[in-house]
């Protein structure tokens, strides 16, 4: 394995037919009269996993996420934790915690009473609760805040007690709803690997919503897309940059361009698509096993995009416009330009040298790409 897969030990056990999941979703859904928030959704998550629900608003994520926890019950399916049907069991009776997004902790309260209180509702003996929290006070670096105020504390301080709140009853699975949402960018990208550095001392299964795409690709093991109360596709973060299934994944993470164009050769080692919108050909080097003639769209993502002031190599993969605009983002530097037929093609180039050649805007550029940069997409 490779990448975010590192984090769960041995061979990824989502590719081993014989791994038993940790968490299963069997054919679930959920109505709200005539409205249906999830739809027949069925899903495994392994032990050890930080396992991402991705989408927008209103897709149905924290709805999955909340029947999870049992705080809504199915409409049809069912819900398995570590072999235990739970599809009807209550929220205080699973090995479950939840971390909301507005942490919900009590102002009233000092950070130690704070992450005691589970513990206490629970009536674990206070030797067991003093031990307890002090550790988890450590482990999330809030050893020394232990008798300060929540008001007194910063918005990743608040975030790292909810935490501690949520992790020291020790759930088999722990359910964060948006964890980071209330951070600034900064905070975020910082208590991020926190975050993964924690679960990894831990080993708790992670199951976090989120609408944040760079949040899920840099946390996740693994990632389920949803849309309309589908998951529309689940894999590895690398699985769903580099290979969407549809527009609507390729669109969603990240950034891309997509060119419609139709079949004029479907080889099994590589197809050839006619383009309007991209004013040539592209070449694929692998099939898709579609016939001559069909609708097609190519995504390729913008750093795969090469641009020079003078013409490339080939007819293939290779077009000529005008640069409109440029935003300098310092590591990198976002191109918008202009196809002869009207498309914008957005290109990212990194800024890795002070003195690199100049492209400024209106003027003439050449793009291309490699035949292994494009996904070819069906739908």
């Amino acid at each position: 394995m490779g990448g975010n897969e590192d984090r769960v030990a041995g061979t990824a056990p989502w590719n081993d037919p014989e791994a038993r999941p940790y968490v299963e979703l069997v054919r679930v859904s959920k109505s709200f009269g005539d409205f249906k928030a999830v739809d027949d959704v069925s899903l495994k998550i392994y032990r050890g996993e930080i396992f991402c629900l991705l989408g927008a608003s209103g897709c149905g994520k924290t709805t999955l996420l909340r029947m999870l926890g049992g705080f809504e019950t199915p409409s049809t399916g069912r819900i398995l934790i570590d072999g235990v049907d739970v599809t009807d069991v209550p929220p205080y009776e699973r090995p479950v915690n939840m971390m909301f997004q507005s942490y919900a902790l009590f102002p009233h309260f000092n950070v130690e009473q704070n992450v005691a209180f589970g513990l206490k509702q629970d009536r674990v003996p206070k030797a067991e609760i003093r031990e307890r929290v002090a550790a988890m006070l450590d482990l999330v670096k809030l050893g020394d805040y232990a008798k300060r105020r929540v008001s007194q504390l910063s918005g990743g301080q608040r975030q790292r007690v909810a935490l501690a709140r949520a992790l020291v009853k020790q759930p088999k699975l722990l359910l964060l709803d948006e964890p980071l949402g209330a951070l600034d960018k900064k905070l975020r990208e910082h208590t991020q690997f926190e975050l993964i550095g924690l679960q990894e001392k831990l080993g708790v299964t992670f199951l976090v919503v989120t609408h944040d795409q760079e949040e899920a690709m840099t946390l996740a093991s693994r990632i389920a897309v949803m849309d309309h109360g589908e998951i529309v596709q689940a894999g590895t973060p690398a699985e769903i940059y580099e290979f969407p299934v549809s527009r609507f994944v390729a669109d969603f993470i990240g950034s891309v361009n997509i060119f419609e164009g139709q079949l004029i050769e479907d080889e099994p080692e590589y197809v050839r698509i006619a383009s309007e919108e991209f004013g040539g050909t592209i070449f694929v080097n692998h099939g898709i096993s579609s016939p001559p003639g069909a609708a097609v769209w190519a995504a390729v993502r913008p750093e795969k995009i090469g641009m020079t002031l003078a013409p490339p190599a080939g007819t293939d993969n290779v077009a000529r416009g005008v640069v409109e605009e440029i935003a300098y983002l310092g590591d990198q530097s976002i191109y918008l330009v202009r196809l002869p037929g009207g498309k914008r093609v957005r290109v990212t180039q990194p800024n890795v040298s002070r003195h690199a050649e100049s492209i400024g805007r209106d003027q003439e550029v050449h793009l291309s790409f490699d035949p292994s940069s494009p996904v070819v997409l069906t739908r």
